[in-house]
């Protein structure tokens, strides 16, 4: 019998990334690796150089005469609406027009026979500007009165504010966080290619094509049928690619409809930084309640967002940021509100975690404030703070699933939390130049889109008659292994080597109407519907095989490389070959939507998340007081992923995660200067972590013991944001390594990102 083993490459085994050794060699090709066809133009964008003004003059003839320009597109070469908007708001213009809302809103774009042709010509504009006045952060913009970007959401349990009175204890403070730039490796970049009629073919780096499909066909005015956008893989995307690659698809496509001619647009980093939003910033002000065992009795919240011009996707990361200002803590009594300000500022848009990120900070935070004022370790405060089974979020949704009391356990004892914390708090009381610090933080991070009609994917399987199978489906891979573990599911139904699967790219051609690949809902969403395709084909096969060889269906079985009928054990390539024979179909399109999931936001209740993902890390840091440097110098993680579809690759998300995350509290510094000009813009400016800056002992395991409550794929959970927030420990060590310096009571109360000059200050602070 073949069915004592599973074949290679099936669920939760763990396996390389399909593409990792292409990665490595250079042999992974990318949009722009794309063979061009001979006559290829290309497009660099006109850029604002004010944050906020009337075009009082805007001549284009020295861009026009420039060497090898063919053509220069503004706002009325636009065959459709000038908009690209992903809420269809019409606030977000391809071109601006009359009015300028940011330094670096593209006004135009140079076509040229070269990349460099375009980018020269691209700086000979003259153009006049009534200056307007400007508004940068959220703070700035709710004092000039300025209207909100998108619908402000407020949740709301019991009542706050008189809870908030009768407090044995109460704190209120305001925390600034910083925002973030994706710094994908692989910039934005589209290459459109017209055919007959009112065709375009679109390639490009995007995670979400069928958004580029339907924003192309609303700027070429055709209808979506007429629009093919093809997604390889991306050079990382991290949310920078869910909306804002629509503008470099559209001006592709727009040119390459007027020119009868291939158009490539490819920014380099300063444009891309510029012209493309990144993590929403915040400014928070809470209002925080506390009994004298530090258990929580009341909060309130607003949170103040820099949204930038236009919505975007301002509303929902809001929204996410309130679903997570409890992070892994019962709050009884509780009001959020958020308020998405509009800014003169690129929109800011989706960032791996999606706002959740800025509101698990917050809670973290108060957390810290109660520790200090009460002299508890922090650790016992967020014990003693966290959800029970049963218990209510803000937005009403009840927690089922609670494990973090066991990973609290685990990573407690496995890292020596306690013995390490004393050490380093006797180490600090004898002073010195170096001052350490440790914190151990968890994280409850719901998975779904809060927009449920995005909880829904597609898939297509093909089986040929040689037995090898071709798969595709709705989701985009950017790295993060998704066409592996999709095709896992797949290998593991079929109960085939995951080597006869070939994994085709995403494109609109075969699976329509798909959601973007955000939400950490890529494999969850993409695996079930491609499961489903497969269970297709398989029902097929069963029937055939029964009526061929006489069983009964029951008795079929799938095991490695063939298919057991009775005394019969078929080669799976022949019972296919044989099939096809027979005209069977061995082919099925799949399709999942998530169960039991619902939202009211007018009413600020519903269940938006399927399930929740858990996990906690501890980060051990030193801090140099004299130059404000530090350290990591060591991390633990312990992460629950429920029933691992991949172990390994799920390891390497949790890890990448955690840096990422750490370096958004960290270095990641995004600053405007005091006439709207973003300062960080290049690598010379703005610093992601180093290889150097992971932490000296790097100790990450999954929760092997854990699977999903629900029927997720394979019992699997998500890994994509959740890990990211474990940085958030790194963060808090650095608190009490700087609160070192104060009485035993008094929090380091650190804004994000804490770079060295505000450890610094706070140290100053705390010593005065």
């Amino acid at each position: 019998m073949k069915d004592d083993q599973a074949p290679r490459g099936s669920a939760h085994q763990p396996i390389a990334h399909d593409s990792a050794h292409k990665h490595v060699t250079g042999a992974a090709d990318y949009t722009d690796d794309l063979t061009e066809p001979v006559g290829t133009l290309h497009a660099c964008l006109g850029l604002s150089q004010i944050a906020h003004g009337r075009i009082t003059s805007l001549d284009l003839a020295p861009v026009r005469n420039a060497p090898g320009v063919v053509c220069v597109l503004t706002a009325s070469d636009i065959p459709g609406p000038n908009d690209v908007s992903p809420a269809g708001r019409g606030d977000d213009p391809i071109f601006a027009e009359d009015i300028v809302h940011f330094h670096g809103q593209p006004i135009f774009a140079v076509i040229a026979e070269s990349r460099d042709a375009a980018r020269r010509a691209a700086r000979l504009a003259e153009i006049e500007y009534e200056p307007l006045d400007i508004a940068l952060g959220p703070l700035d913009a709710r004092a000039a009165g300025r209207d909100y970007a998108a619908l402000p959401l407020t949740l709301r349990r019991g009542n706050a504010e008189t809870a908030l009175e009768t407090a044995p204890h109460r704190i209120k403070g305001r925390f600034a966080i910083g925002g973030q730039d994706h710094f994908y490796l692989e910039g934005q970049i589209a290459m459109a290619s017209p055919g007959e009629d009112d065709e375009m073919i679109v390639n490009v780096s995007t995670q979400h094509p069928s958004e580029v499909q339907h924003m192309v066909a609303h700027a070429l005015g055709c209808p979506s049928n007429a629009v093919v956008v093809n997604v390889r893989r991306m050079g990382g995307g991290f949310g920078g690619k869910e909306t804002q690659m629509n503008l470099f698809a559209c001006v592709a496509a727009i040119a390459a409809r007027r020119t009868g001619r291939t158009v490539k647009i490819r920014p380099d980093r300063d444009d891309d930084m510029t012209a493309t939003g990144k993590r929403h910033d915040f400014v928070v002000d809470y209002d925080l309640g506390f009994d004298d065992e530090g258990r929580i009795t009341a909060v309130s919240g607003d949170w103040y967002a820099r949204c930038g011009f236009s919505a975007d996707l301002s509303g929902a990361v809001c929204d996410r940021a309130l679903f997570h200002a409890d992070n892994a803590y019962f709050y009884p009594d509780v009001r959020l509100q958020s308020h998405p300000m509009r800014t003169n500022t690129v929109s800011n848009t989706a960032f791996r975690g999606f706002g959740g990120p800025q509101g698990v900070i917050v809670a973290e935070r108060m957390i810290e404030e109660i520790a200090y004022r009460l002299g508890l370790d922090p650790l016992e405060v967020r014990r003693r703070n966290l959800y029970r089974n049963g218990q209510l979020t803000p937005y009403h949704q009840p927690v089922e699933d609670q494990i973090l009391p066991r990973i609290f356990d685990e990573l407690e004892a496995s890292c020596d939390y306690a013995a390490r914390r004393e050490a380093i708090i006797a180490d600090n009381r004898r002073g010195g130049v170096i001052r350490r610090g440790i914190a151990l933080t968890p994280v409850k991070f719901g998975i779904s889109f809060t927009a449920t009609h995005f909880n829904q994917a597609g898939a297509l399987i093909h089986i040929y008659s040689d037995g090898s199978i071709r798969l595709n489906h709705g989701g985009t891979e950017m790295g993060q292994g998704l066409n592996t573990k999709v095709a896992q599911v797949v290998a593991e139904a079929f109960q085939c080597d995951i080597a006869r699967i070939k994994i085709t790219r995403t494109t609109t051609e075969k699976v329509p109407n798909t959601s973007a690949t955000a939400a950490s809902s890529g494999t969850d969403l993409n695996g079930m519907a491609a499961l489903d395709a497969a269970e297709q084909i398989k029902a097929r096969l069963v029937a055939f095989v029964a009526e061929h060889w006489q069983q009964d269906p029951a008795d079929i079985r799938f095991v490695p490389g063939f298919i057991i009928a009775g005394a019969h054990e078929i080669p799976f390539d022949e019972v296919v070959s044989k099939a096809i024979f027979a005209r069977v179909s061995m082919s099925a399109a799949g399709h999942y939507k998530t169960p039991k999931i619902h939202w009211d936001r007018e009413a600020g209740r519903g269940r938006p998340f399927y399930y929740f993902a858990y996990g906690a890390a501890c980060a051990e840091v030193s801090v140099d007081t004299l130059t404000g440097e530090y350290v990591i110098e060591r991390a633990d993680i312990l992460h629950d992923v429920g029933r691992s579809l991949n172990p390994a690759i799920d390891l390497g998300q949790i890890e990448g995660a955690f840096i990422q995350g750490a370096g958004w509290l960290t270095s990641e510094e995004l600053w405007w200067d005091d006439k709207g000009r973003l300062r960080t813009h290049a690598p010379s400016t703005y610093k992601i972590p180093l290889a150097s800056d992971r932490p000296r002992i790097f100790n990450t395991r999954l929760a092997e013991w854990s699977e999903c409550a629900e029927r997720t794929i394979k019992r699997s959970k998500a890994v994509g944001e959740p890990p990211f927030m474990l940085g958030i420990s790194v963060f808090e060590a650095l608190n009490m390594a700087v609160a070192s310096f104060g009485d035993g009571r008094s929090p380091a109360r650190l804004d994000a990102p804490a770079t060295p000059e505000r450890v610094l200050m706070a140290i100053e602070r705390l010593r005065r």
